[in-house]
């Protein structure tokens, strides 16, 4: 049997986020895949009950680059402290 040759990198609420990270990725040459059921992406485009999460899905031997990576793009998209 074939070893899977793609692994999940995280989940993310919507398509719009979805595709900022694949092409955040894609820009730092991290092949990516992205994956979601039907339903939430033609019937419902908000997310109801969980049905707009996107799968990002990258090949196992960039995994640990797009880890890093991801990082860096979820404290660059996180919204930023207030101050007291």
């Amino acid at each position: 049997m074939d070893e899977l040759k793609y692994e999940l990198l995280t989940e993310v609420n919507g398509r719009m986020q979805a595709e900022l990270l694949k092409s955040y990725l894609e820009a730092e040459g991290i092949k990516v895949e992205l994956f979601q059921e039907a339903v939430g992406h033609h019937i419902y485009p908000v997310m109801i009950d969980g049905l707009a999460r996107v799968q990002v899905f990258v090949p196992k031997t960039q995994a640990e680059d797009a880890h890093k990576l991801l990082d860096d793009f979820n404290s660059t998209t996180s919204e930023p402290e207030e101050e007291e």
